[in-house]
């Protein structure tokens, strides 16, 4: 399988930014790429989806805060975060899946994922 590698996570004050970065060949515009973060012993759970370059998804928990972008020269796709909040505090992974409209923000229908980046926001 394609290796998705992430980067850009650390520790950061509530209120800060950040912007997380995922590089790899399994990056390409027609398929679904969505990040998703966990925190130990709760569930995976979707943040944002984005399909091609058309209009993203995100989950209300983020909306207005969380941006998902995708490069088109460096297949790179990136998560910019503002305004964070302790509740943030995850690891955070990319994904990339097959081809659907709209893009799930469900984890197991995506097969590519990268070994996540740790993302701590304190108060």
């Amino acid at each position: 399988q394609a290796q998705l590698v992430e980067s850009g996570g650390g520790s950061v004050q509530a209120g800060g930014s950040l912007r997380l970065s995922c590089t790899g060949s399994a990056i390409y515009s027609n398929r679904c790429l969505g990040w998703f973060r966990q925190v130990p012993g709760k569930e995976r759970e979707g943040v944002a989806a984005l399909l091609g370059y058309g209009q993203p998804s995100y989950d209300d928990s983020v909306k207005g805060r969380f941006a998902i972008s995708k490069d088109r020269a460096k297949t790179t796709l990136y998560l910019q975060m503002n305004s964070l909040k302790p509740e943030d505090t995850a690891m955070y992974y990319c994904a990339a899946g097959p081809y659907r409209s709209p893009c799930p923000m469900v984890g197991t229908m995506y097969g590519n994922w990268g070994q996540g980046t740790q993302v701590t926001v304190s108060s």
